[in-house]
């Protein structure tokens, strides 16, 4: 799944490649994706004739500036955008082309079909879901100390699946998470209300850190992920403990280890990151 770093290589690209471009039409082969509005024509109806301004990134999402409205874009597992001529061949999992009066054409790709697209008044996307539940992205200044140990205090749940709350933390997912923990020294099943005001120091500067690095190596590429230009991230040569199981810790040489947290695989280095009396 796109994390964070591979939405924001995304964004920038998006940015850089439809920017300014005028809507014709738009086709969907996969009604499902389309959640706001419900009828699939409605949403068609409502972006033709818009011109595309500008592209945001909040947490995992993408967000086009239309000239009346956002259109709100989450890849989950494996959505990918693509420019092209109208004219080349579409890829079986192509599912909705946006094409433009200057003829190229947007397409979405999902081979899992498990993407997402709304479409709000702007304005009105920050108050509807799925972006009001979203808490404090971690490469803004909302990120702040005060608030995050405030919300830790708060629960007993493991501090991996605290992480991996999208209402927490927004854009941190399973990669970048267990590489936090890791460049932070703490264990992933330790309680999120027990962690010390240093170690939740920690992780919030190992996260920022982590994913500032990942963003300028194109993020992280472990199966299918590859940006507008076919390109695959770079960060997967960097990471310490995530997809290393039983390979030397690069720090102290003890064998990375892999188990389930709230049914997600992690991966730790259990020197580096003991596990303390609960």
């Amino acid at each position: 799944m796109p994390e964070l770093p591979e939405v924001e290589t995304i964004k920038n690209m998006l940015r850089q490649l439809v920017s300014s471009k005028k809507i014709a039409q738009v086709d969907v082969y996969w009604p499902k994706i389309i959640k706001e509005p419900d009828d699939v024509e409605a949403f068609k109806l409502r972006l033709v004739g818009q011109t595309i301004h500008d592209v945001y990134r909040k947490g995992k999402f993408l967000l086009f500036e239309l000239d009346q409205d956002m259109l709100i874009s989450h890849l989950r597992m494996e959505g990918k955008y693509s420019l092209t001529d109208k004219d080349v061949p579409m890829d079986k999992h192509t599912h909705v082309v946006f094409s433009f009066t200057d003829g190229t054409e947007l397409r979405y790709n999902d081979v899992r079909k498990f993407g997402t697209m709304h479409v709000f008044a702007k304005g009105q996307e920050l108050l509807e879901r799925p972006l009001v539940q979203l808490g404090p992205d971690p490469l803004e200044s909302e990120f702040n100390f005060v608030d995050f140990y405030s919300k830790l205090q708060r629960t007993e749940r493991a501090i991996k699946a605290v992480l991996l709350d999208q209402t927490i933390v927004a854009g941190l997912g399973n990669i970048y998470v267990d590489e936090t923990l890791f460049k932070a020294g703490v264990h992933p099943l330790r309680p999120a209300k027990q962690l010390t005001e240093k170690e939740v120091k920690d992780i919030m500067i190992q996260a920022i850190e982590t994913l500032q690095q990942a963003v300028k190596q194109g993020g992280t590429t472990i199966r299918s992920y590859i940006n507008l230009e076919g390109e695959i991230g770079a960060f997967q040569e960097a990471l310490h403990v995530y997809g290393q199981e039983n390979q030397p810790c690069k720090k102290c040489g003890t064998p990375i280890e892999k188990f389930k947290v709230g049914g997600r695989g992690t991966h730790i280095c259990s020197a580096c990151q003991p596990l303390k009396a609960m």
